[in-house]
């Protein structure tokens, strides 16, 4: 298989492609070593948190959270516990462009001024955060979704809040990221993909999907769950990281675990779902689990008018291979008399300007096609979606969010 390249959209095979899209920037060198330099506080920091261990004061709050999420450690597990210090101590807040209102509030009020025949289900708030040249374009897409779904949470849900970043109440940005992760992984989170990495995230281009966020959120005890679509079931075997396309797991997770003996249209083992496309409707059953996802009326909090509601639900991370995307909601559209409706995704994509969006919706000007994707639109041959459930899990929970499950249906 191939794919175009995001920037200069020559075809690639799949093995050349990441290496080619990261050649884009190779002559910018500087805005690399730029990068580098403005947390090379933090490497030093948490270098030196490592050989210099220091006793946590029982009175921060911050401190105690991050015991919590310990649990019982045993001595080996003290030097995660400064390395969590350093970092909450020394993360930088990332920046973004700023929405007077809000960006949820401007999609909802452009949604409310469509016609009758259509009905929408929107996420509470999301903050975008733009990828941008000299930093993350070409490679960062999946970092920004990830601040775009903690944005959400630490607006929405107080009791992660308490627990995030250790209590700092702000997204970092993509280098204090890395380092979470990295500790999230020394923590025993996703070991497989860990492996795969060897570790090392901080100061790295490589691209990482839906199983790098479960990991990230699983270590703060978020119920952070992900969910494969693949093609249809006897549609001509296509080789994906070793495996074949017409299995119905994801483009991201060959390092899950496979979980042997299952087959069925709907799996569900607690940690990762996964669906087939064998009914013969193709990706349509991604948009009507979404359509599903959101529809859960005891999520329902606020809404102007009945044609748009406002749910509690997380947004979605919507990947495929190549790129991702933050589903932030989804549009049914009634057609005529006997006629199936017609679902829309509502999604924003960390490769769009922020300020050119939020233009488009103030003037109500062309901004459905910079958010609206149809069934139609999907045309790869796998995705997956990473949300997070309500609560926060500890103790023998949090040991089972450790091992991301994979499981599959053979042919």
């Amino acid at each position: 298989m191939s794919e175009a390249c995001p920037l200069c959209h020559l075809t690639f095979p799949l093995s050349q492609l990441e290496s080619h899209v990261n050649g884009h920037f190779e002559e910018d060198e500087l805005g690399r070593d730029m990068e580098l330099a403005r947390n090379i506080e933090l490497e030093e920091q948490i270098a030196l948190a490592s050989s210099s261990p220091r006793t946590l004061s029982s009175g921060d709050k911050t401190a105690k959270a991050s015991e919590q999420l310990l649990g019982n450690a045993q001595c080996g597990e003290i030097h995660i516990s400064e390395k969590i210090a350093s970092l909450i101590s020394c993360q930088i807040r990332s920046t973004f462009h700023r929405v007077q209102e809000g960006l949820m509030t401007l999609l909802r009020r452009s949604l409310e001024m469509e016609s009758e025949n259509r009905q929408s289900i929107i996420t509470g708030h999301i903050d975008h955060y733009q990828s941008s040249r000299g930093e993350d374009l070409g490679w960062g897409c999946g970092w920004r979704n990830i601040q775009m779904m903690c944005s959400h949470l630490l607006m929405q849900r107080q009791d992660v809040n308490k627990v995030m970043f250790g209590g700092s109440g702000f997204v970092p940005d993509i280098p204090s990221l890395q380092r979470w992760l990295e500790i999230a992984w020394e923590m025993g989170f996703d070991m497989y993909g860990a492996e795969s990495f060897n570790y090392k995230i901080y100061g790295s281009r490589k691209w990482i999907g839906t199983t790098e966020c479960a990991a990230l959120l699983r270590s703060f005890g978020l119920r952070a769950q992900i969910v494969d679509f693949g093609s249809k079931m006897g549609e001509t075997s296509r080789s994906w990281g070793g495996q074949t396309a017409n299995h119905i797991w994801g483009p991201m997770d060959k390092f899950l675990q496979k979980v042997p003996g299952a087959s069925s249209d709907l799996f569900n083992h607690g940690n990762l779902k996964c669906y087939s496309t064998s009914c013969g409707n193709g990706l349509q059953i991604l948009v009507d689990w979404v359509w599903n996802y959101f529809v859960d009326q005891s999520f329902f909090c606020s809404g102007n008018d009945h044609r748009v509601l406002v749910s509690r639900k997380t947004p979605l991370y919507f990947q495929h291979y190549g790129h991702s995307r933050t589903i932030v909601g989804i549009q049914s559209q009634r057609i005529g008399d006997g006629m199936p409706e017609r679902r829309m995704l509502l999604d924003v994509d960390p490769g769009q300007n922020t300020a050119t969006l939020e233009r488009s919706l103030r003037e109500n000007d062309g901004w459905q096609k910079l958010v609206k994707r149809g069934v139609h639109t999907l045309k790869k041959p796998q995705y997956q979606l990473c949300y997070v459930d309500p609560g926060v899990a500890l103790g023998w929970e949090l040991e089972q969010l450790k091992t991301i499950h994979r499981m599959c249906s053979s042919t």
